[in-house]
């Protein structure tokens, strides 16, 4: 295991079992979110990086019970806290890594990924290999449910011009990882960035 994934191990590991306790109203946001994607009944939807898995209910919701959800995250502690709070019944969680998914190519109809871009160790790579698992004119929506600004603000930071969600920046990564940017939102209350694959 890299160095990078150790930390990202570490990181969320210690926060798994109170993450939802210390940000229990964002699930109208997620829901939200998802809603975007523009899901269908039956579709194949990843949660990329799912955490404690709040984004699987409103997946499942919108796939139905023919449509097929997958969690995906790369921290044992953050899926056992999604098992707790019973959001494996909403869909099947992977422990593995988004760089490598044991995904057949063009299997999936979308991908959701919450607060994921800032933790990817090689941002161009891991989002060639989110596209490598969607078929063409599928779906990708980078999600978080606090703005740039906001967010930056939360943790005693500024923005620098080199951040990864800034629009001039994402748009060329997304472009050159087999991706075409649809939409970009950057509010307080939410950051969402909608993509879709290209053929």
């Amino acid at each position: 295991m890299s160095d990078d994934h150790t930390h990202v191990q570490e990181f969320f590991g210690a926060r798994a079992a109170d993450w939802d306790r210390r940000f229990p109203d964002d699930g109208p946001a997620y829901a939200a979110a998802v809603g975007e994607l523009g899901l269908r009944k039956g579709d194949r939807v990843l949660d990329a990086g799912c955490g404690t898995g709040r984004a699987l209910p409103p997946l499942r919701t919108a796939v139905g019970p023919s449509g097929l959800v997958v969690g995906a995250d790369l921290t044992p502690a953050m899926l056992h806290s999604a098992v707790r709070a019973g959001r494996d019944r909403d869909g099947r969680l992977l422990l593995t890594d988004v760089a490598a998914l044991p995904l057949r190519s063009r299997s999936l109809d979308a991908v959701f990924a919450a607060g994921l871009v800032a933790h990817l160790p090689d941002p161009a790579g891991n989002l060639r290999e989110l596209a490598r698992v969607v078929r063409p004119g599928g779906v990708l929506a980078l999600f978080h449910p606090i703005g740039r600004a906001a967010l930056a603000a939360r943790q005693g930071r500024r923005i620098t011009p080199d951040d990864l969600r800034a629009e001039p920046n994402l748009r060329p990564l997304l472009a050159g990882s087999g991706w075409d940017m649809t939409a970009y939102v950057d509010e307080d209350a939410r950051f969402l960035a909608l993509a879709v694959r290209e053929g």
